[in-house]
């Protein structure tokens, strides 16, 4: 089998930010896995990453004679590995003007010309994960391939509870360590992932597809409407609909929240609410990194991007289409802005300050330790480029 390596389509990282600030565009959640995990399992191999150059410590790549570059934001399905499996060497898998797979026998960078490649165009169906509304977007259907493929050759945990009803029962795969009570599961449309050692507590109300991950919490009374991902280590309470939660995030108590992603290590205080519909029901827009203006989702419903370690006060409120970037601690009365840059302190009504970066990064670093895991060097050196980077967005004064 070939190297596998995933690389970030510059464009596409571009409109992925906040969340690729810190990771590679393969390391994004949608459905029950990361899109690195997915090919992972549907390849059977370890895979590595072509990501930035401030992010490749965290996430090394590893090269080989013969290698597969598979586009970061692409998710597999049975026709795609097909193609990907049979490609020949020195050739490209190509639709449009998206570059899906390279093989090669030499080093590529997806800033290099494909001239030298033949070309394979392919005619099928595929998903791209190109901008941040995607990840909500595409979830439902995330889950469904990767319940199908997970479950495949397992069997499900009995469900013990006799206070539990399901809905569809077949549907849904409860992994060892997993605990509910007296809640209402219906995968009548769509399926039901619960995972290993999660808690779902007394009169939670889930409606698939949904997932949750490791060592999650669903809080007493939470609502789940479908398309929601609960990604590990989590906890999740209050009502929620068509959201990613990436994993190692709290939205602990009532609020809600919906059309949402929610990047690592994020927490919204109680009472958090979104709004994901406009009054006209036009055409949410969302702050553009590319553009750095608005731009045309396309969609009705579009909630909240927030980018990882990133923190709203209690009874925050966020706009139709709101995006908040890292390490940012936002708080206060009101509707909060469209955009609120990364490493900020404050809110729309106090106004903002720069979130100083030595603070920030204790903050970082104690949340994570609460976790029992360690924040390391390469966690550091991500945050503080990012600060860098982000610099010129903090312009307050204007």
């Amino acid at each position: 089998m070939p190297t596998i390596i995933l690389f970030d389509d510059p464009g596409i990282r571009l409109q992925l930010l906040p969340f690729t600030y810190t990771r590679p565009v393969s390391a994004i959640r949608c459905g029950i896995s990361k899109i690195s995990e997915k090919w992972s399992l549907w390849l059977d191999t370890a895979v590595s990453y072509q990501t930035s150059d401030y992010l490749a410590a965290a996430f090394p790549v590893l090269t080989a004679s013969d290698s597969i570059y598979i586009n970061g934001g692409l998710c597999p399905d049975a026709g795609l590995v097909e193609a990907i499996e049979k490609l020949p060497a020195q050739s490209a898998l190509i639709s449009g003007d998206d570059v899906l797979a390279i093989r090669s026998n030499e080093l590529w960078k997806p800033d290099m010309s494909i001239s030298a490649y033949e070309r394979h165009h392919y005619s099928g169906s595929f998903t791209l994960i190109r901008n941040v509304w995607d990840i909500f977007a595409f979830n439902g259907e995330q889950i469904e391939i990767d319940f199908a493929k997970i479950t495949a050759s397992k069997n499900s945990e009995p469900l013990t509870d006799p206070f539990t009803q399901c809905y569809n029962p077949e549907n849904i795969f409860i992994e060892s360590g997993a605990i509910i009570k007296a809640s209402i599961l219906n995968a009548e449309k769509g399926p039901i992932y619960i995972g290993k050692n999660a808690l779902i507590q007394e009169g939670s109300m889930i409606q698939g597809p949904f997932s949750i991950g490791e060592g999650s919490v669903l809080a007493q009374g939470t609502k789940i409407r479908p398309n929601t991902t609960v990604g590990p280590f989590s906890k999740l309470g209050g009502e929620v609909s068509n959201c990613v939660i990436f994993g190692y995030s709290n939205k602990g108590h009532d609020g809600y929240l919906g059309n949402s992603v929610l990047g690592e290590w994020c927490n919204l205080g109680a009472n958090t609410n979104n709004s994901n519909l406009k009054n006209d029901h036009s055409n949410v827009k969302l702050h553009s990194y590319v553009t750095n203006d608005l731009v045309d989702t396309g969609l009705k419903f579009c909630g909240l991007m927030m980018g990882d370690y990133s923190k709203a006060g209690i009874s925050t409120m966020f706009n139709t289409g709101s995006v908040v970037g890292v390490s940012v601690n936002v708080f206060g009365a009101g509707f909060q802005a469209k955009h609120t840059p990364s490493f900020s302190w404050g809110g729309n009504a106090e106004g903002f300050a720069e979130y100083r970066f030595e603070k920030a990064l204790h903050v970082a670093k104690d949340t994570v330790s609460r976790r029992n895991l360690t924040f390391g060097e390469h966690d550091e050196q991500i945050l503080k480029s990012v600060f860098e980077q982000t610099q010129q967005q903090r312009d307050f004064e204007n």
